[in-house]
């Protein structure tokens, strides 16, 4: 691994947090703009008389969002987690509690906002079960990294919450795809582009997750070798 590798793959390594920057974008301008409305500005938002009457759950999950979204997307750069060792740690105590706020809030919101029966059933169990399976992923993720020092386990749950986290973002480009699609969106439509958000985060996640381990023998085999050529230079 030469010294031009090397400082490619550290460029490299900050795409991933620009793209899930750029991927953030969207829904948090649609969070801006709904703070903006509960706070006495102009409606640019479809109405939703729920929000008006309780507030408390959206701002903090608007909130909570924002932070899990912006400040975890940076946690995947290898080089500076390691050169930044504290500032990864506190951040990472930072992103549990907003990871867990927005899983809580989003699961407040599903449960005791009074919704229609009917076909809005697909999409009340989807939002149950992936909201908590973020709680479970990110409870998982601390207690790996706390308790155990794995740390490949700790990345790897981390990383499955912060990809349901980041459901909305995705779910922006599932809802336009499904508009293509169909013509007049439905409750069944409007569940499967929202479930297809989830999913898709999930899947590339795992995918990641599966390349951990072939990573980090590829990181300390070139340290071997540069080790070893190192010691037969002198």
């Amino acid at each position: 691994m030469t010294a031009k590798t090397i400082t490619k793959r550290k460029s490299a390594a900050w795409f991933v947090p620009a793209g899930l920057v750029l991927l953030s974008v969207p829904p948090l301008i649609f969070g801006a703009l709904r703070l903006m409305e509960l706070a006495g500005g102009p409606r640019n938002m479809p109405a939703n008389p729920l929000f008006v009457a309780t507030p408390w759950p959206v701002v903090i999950h608007i909130l909570s969002a924002a932070v899990f979204a912006l400040a975890g997307a940076f946690q995947f750069v290898t080089g500076w987690r390691k050169r930044a060792f504290g500032w990864h740690r506190a951040a990472g105590r930072v992103l549990v509690v907003c990871g867990l706020l927005v899983a809580l809030s989003g699961l407040w919101m599903t449960l005791f906002f009074p919704r229609p029966s009917g076909p809005n059933d697909l999409l009340y169990a989807l939002r149950l079960v992936f909201s908590s399976a973020m709680v479970v992923s990110i409870v998982l993720g601390f207690e790996a990294i706390i308790r155990r020092r794995d740390v490949l386990a700790h990345r790897a749950w981390m990383m499955r919450g912060y990809a349901i986290g980041l459901g909305a973002a995705t779910q922006v480009l599932t809802g336009m795809v499904a508009s293509f699609i169909v013509s007049e969106p439905s409750a069944l439509s409007t569940a499967l582009s929202q479930g297809a958000g989830w999913v898709i985060n999930l899947a590339i996640a795992e995918w990641a997750i599966r390349r951990l381990p072939a990573q980090r023998a590829a990181v300390a085999q070139a340290a071997r070798l540069m080790s070893e050529r190192a010691g037969a230079a002198r």
